[in-house]
């Protein structure tokens, strides 16, 4: 069924796109009239639309997965309802929140991409009242959906990366950045939206939270003068022009894994599904869609478990840098205070070494 959406939204999609020749369209159309190089015109139509074709496919595809200000849905417009509804946001907006600082420009006009966070985080706000305003002393249905994944963040992710005593701590992070990148993953699975995690911009963001958050608690568990020790590596003096700069530049490697990671996962997902569809029309056969159809729906169900899957690695993996700075701190106590930072114990094992 979705596969079938995604298709017909490719080839409404395709069909929306004017041709590459499109303005000199009405200059031929006139010489034709007048019957002035007919057969050229006819040999030239031709080339250009089988050009356009390809063109037009990888155009539709790109189109779908990069940002814009240009809102795509089904609805009542120009007359009536159809498939091929559109909402210029630059219009919406008008110049409203464009501001020149000194002689930079800064356009604060919402996107695509950012419209799409306002509805999956409206979304994931609405189904979260609503189970927790039916709770029962046995969770069912919402509610123990929630519950279930919230223990699971708590219990396989924070505890077992970060420690026992530390764990909780920051169970509201982990669990706010796991629900936001699950709810705009399965939302730009819906047919006409789009994901915004696919943005390199908002994966970076995101990431930006974690190593910021990352560096606090290390330098909170470590004291200004041991933090920056560390940055050497614990190597003699004479090694230290080369350590502090791996060091540093190691900080900053973690959290551009954390962007790389997502954003690509996420836009390969869709280019595959979108390639596999356009075959269609790329072959200019309906026979195709026997092959590509259920291909396609393969790949979507795959996507589905990917979107979760992205969520828990981007969530691990943000615990398991914050447990690498607190694992630090317990390892520099170990001989002083025995078992007290055994904490850090587990998440030592994990954590990656240094850089």
């Amino acid at each position: 069924m979705t596969s079938l959406a995604a298709t017909l939204m490719l080839a409404l999609a395709t069909a929306q796109h004017p041709p590459a020749h499109e303005p000199a369209a009405p200059a031929e159309e006139a010489a034709h009239e007048a019957g002035a190089e007919h057969g050229k015109a006819g040999e030239h139509g031709k080339g250009g639309e089988g050009e356009h074709e390809k063109e037009s496919l990888s155009d539709v595809m790109l189109g779908h997965v990069a940002d814009g200000f240009i809102l795509e849905y089904p609805g009542y417009c120009h007359g009536g309802f159809t498939w091929e509804c559109e909402t210029d946001l630059k219009e919406v907006f008008g110049d409203k929140l464009v501001f020149n600082v000194g002689g930079t420009t800064i356009d604060m006009t919402p996107t695509k991409h950012l419209v799409m966070m306002w509805i999956a985080c409206a979304v994931l706000l609405v189904m979260i009242f609503l189970a927790i305003s039916k709770k029962n002393l046995v969770p069912r249905g919402l509610y123990n959906f929630f519950e279930m994944l919230v223990q699971f963040v708590r219990d396989e992710i924070a505890k077992k990366n970060i420690g026992e005593h530390d764990g909780d701590r920051f169970i509201p992070f982990l669990a706010t950045v796991f629900f936001f990148i699950l709810f705009i993953n399965l939302f730009g699975l819906v047919p006409w939206a789009s994901t915004a995690t696919g943005n390199v911009s908002v994966t970076c963001a995101l990431a930006l939270f974690t190593f910021l958050i990352t560096q606090y608690a290390a330098l909170k568990a470590q004291g200004p003068v041991a933090y920056v020790k560390h940055l050497t590596g614990g190597t003699h003096w004479s090694m230290w022009i080369i350590m502090v700069p791996v060091e540093f530049i190691g900080k900053f490697t973690k959290p551009f894994a954390l962007t790389i990671r997502l954003f690509a996962n996420m836009v390969a997902g869709h280019i595959v599904i979108f390639s596999l569809i356009g075959l269609i029309f790329a072959l200019g056969s309906p026979f195709v869609a026997l092959g590509s159809v259920p291909m396609t729906l393969f790949i979507f169900l795959l996507e589905l478990f990917v979107s979760f899957l992205q969520a828990y690695i981007f969530t691990m993996l943000s615990a398991l840098f914050i447990g690498e700075g607190l694992v630090t701190h317990g390892h520099g106590h170990d001989e002083e205070h025995g078992d007290e930072h055994d904490h850090g114990s587990h998440a030592a094992g994990k954590a990656p070494s240094h850089g």
